[in-house]
């Protein structure tokens, strides 16, 4: 028993400190694999980042999350989830594949906000008036368009 305990305190004082540590992180600085410098350079404010093929049908589910992509999400992140330049990146890309960005990862990301870290576009805030089953839905949605563009 004191042997759980104490691996219980050692990974729970180790979360902290990792939780901490990012936490204090300056906000903004576009840290990471920022591929905006490579991919958006030539490109006009707004312009629509990536090429999305559609797929020729989309799941029950997806139809609904592309209704509340477009409501919610199509202002910063483009028609398609393409992205615009300046703006939000796309979602239709190699860096929210899912084995990088997990579908729980946009439900966070839509509660929360995110902080800037792929791309230089800034900080993303909370998403008002969705809820984690919304998210859910639009995550469906996104996930179809990006097996129909080689996104596995």
């Amino acid at each position: 028993m004191k042997k759980l305990t104490a691996v219980v305190g050692v990974v729970a004082v180790g979360g902290l400190a990792i939780g901490g540590w990012q936490y204090l992180q300056p906000q903004g600085t576009g840290q990471g694999h920022s591929m905006a410098s490579t991919e958006t350079s030539g490109l006009a404010e707004g312009a629509t980042i990536v090429d999305v093929r559609l797929p020729e049908s989309l799941s029950d589910d997806a139809r609904l999350g592309k209704r509340m992509f477009e409501a919610k999400c199509a202002t910063c992140h483009g028609e398609n989830a393409a992205g615009q330049n300046g703006v939000a990146p796309p979602l239709v890309h190699k860096i929210y594949e899912p084995s990088h960005h997990a579908d729980m990862a946009f439900v966070m990301a839509a509660q929360n906000g995110v902080r800037s870290h792929h791309w230089t576009f800034g900080d993303m805030p909370p998403v008002e008036g969705v809820t984690p089953g919304d998210v859910k839905m639009i995550t469906a949605y996104v996930r179809e368009l990006q097996r129909e563009n080689g996104i596995e």
